[in-house]
């Protein structure tokens, strides 16, 4: 497979779609599901409650991708203009220095069980020390599967707040190719009555954890010659990423650009985007400050690129198996691990974060964006399906993608 694709942009949605198919070998019916985004309301009744209907979202692929070694195709569910292209000519640059480069912490996800009206709190701590080996086989005999994988609740630990009189445990638990959201608070409440009988106290919560901080991946890139040896432009790239590490202002929409990418690949996939982004925003404000997820350095004409975020996705259970577009988009993907996911989600984040500052660096956001924007545009203005190219390529000619500008081109072309 061979993800580097020159002028992909170019063809039309078939086009692009046959070319896919003769790569990962879709079936019909595959390829009908992603062409016609085919669900009927008895399979979204399965999903969620009170069905009225379905909110399609277009789903583009990003090309270039190369991960740890292997051409990858990054499917992406988004609404918003430019975020594909953008993914797309970043990766480009890191495709003959050799892509992305990937690692991962495990699939470890912890879970939390609050307990309250504990007279004698670190006493209480100690009991459940002792008692370990007892809460954990709880735990795994709720999964048994699970544990037969050599995943499953492998450890714990006890935190006391002494203002509350408060204790909380933390149980760690390997997940392997879930998400492991079902897993771990099945556990949790499984073991509530026999946490109660040892701490003397009262269990409230008992539910997981979005900040999936032992489910941490981390990618580098080495993205090659940006600026054509501009290094004007390269000082302004990094003084842009600068600004993310101080300024908190500033990070959260460098975070957000980077989430563009991230929460595209989540969706497409069937995973959970709002587990996923709350796990990243916590995680970039774990010094104490909200910073950049993303580090940058230069090395000669060249940009070095890190990321380092959690990644809590899963490849077996949720919509990841229900949805028919999800399962059209894993297949397409090539994904055979929960892990390898997580390290194409990294990627993307990190290739459209480059992109982001690139533009800024340069010309700014808007000149990229606002053309590919020219389209949605164009429509609202009421350009006719077959008038749109005309009327972007007229505002492309004017330089100016205004809403009132393209209300203009369309009015003269009717």
């Amino acid at each position: 497979m061979i993800s580097r694709m020159p002028g992909f942009y170019n063809l039309t949605s078939k086009q692009r779609l046959d070319k896919l198919t003769d790569q990962v070998g879709l079936t019909d019916d595959e390829k009908k599901v992603l062409n016609k985004g085919v669900i009927t309301v008895e399979q979204t009744n399965n999903m969620i409650e009170n069905v009225i209907g379905t909110f399609p979202v277009p789903i583009g692929v990003a090309v270039n991708f190369k991960v740890d070694g292997k051409d990858v195709f990054v499917p992406m569910a988004t609404e918003e203009p430019s975020v594909v292209a953008a993914a797309s000519n970043a990766a480009k640059l890191t495709y003959n220095t050799g892509g992305f480069t990937t690692s991962t912490t495990g699939s470890i996800m912890r879970g939390q069980i609050q307990i309250v009206n504990v007279s004698e709190p670190y006493y209480a701590l100690a009991k459940i020390y002792e008692n370990k080996d007892e809460i954990l086989e709880i735990c795994n005999e709720q999964d048994e599967t699970l544990a037969s994988l050599d995943g499953g609740a492998k450890d714990l630990e006890v935190i006391v707040h002494e203002k509350s009189k408060m204790v909380v445990i933390h149980l760690f638990v390997d997940t392997k190719d879930a998400m492991g959201a079902n897993t771990v608070n099945t556990m949790l409440e499984s073991v509530a009555s026999t946490v109660e009988a040892i701490t003397e106290g009262d269990v409230v919560l008992r539910i997981i954890s979005n900040l999936a901080d032992k489910r941490i991946v981390r990618a580098r890139a080495r993205f090659e010659n940006p600026f054509n040896h501009n290094k004007n432009q390269l000082t302004r790239f990094i003084n842009g990423y600068e600004l993310a590490m101080v300024d908190p202002y500033r990070a959260v929409t460098h975070n957000k650009g980077i989430m563009n990418g991230v929460s595209a690949v989540t969706l497409a996939t069937g995973n959970d985007t709002r587990a996923i982004e709350a796990g990243a925003h916590a995680y970039a404000a774990r010094l104490g400050r909200y910073r950049s997820l993303t580090n940058w350095e230069i090395r000669g004409d060249d940009i070095i690129g890190t990321i380092e975020m959690p990644v809590a996705i899963g490849i077996v259970g949720g919509a990841t198996q229900s949805h028919p577009v999800a399962k059209s988009i894993m297949k397409l993907m090539q994904i055979e691990s929960a892990e390898q996911l997580a390290s194409i989600i990294a990627s993307t984040g990190l290739a459209q974060n480059f992109a982001a500052l690139r533009a800024l660096a340069t010309d700014g956001i808007q000149k990229g964006h606002m053309k590919l924007h020219a389209r949605n545009m164009a429509v609202m203005a009421g350009a006719k399906s077959y008038q749109v190219d005309l009327v972007v390529e007229k505002a492309t000619e004017a330089n100016t993608f205004s809403y009132d500008a393209i209300k203009h081109i369309v009015l003269s072309l009717n």
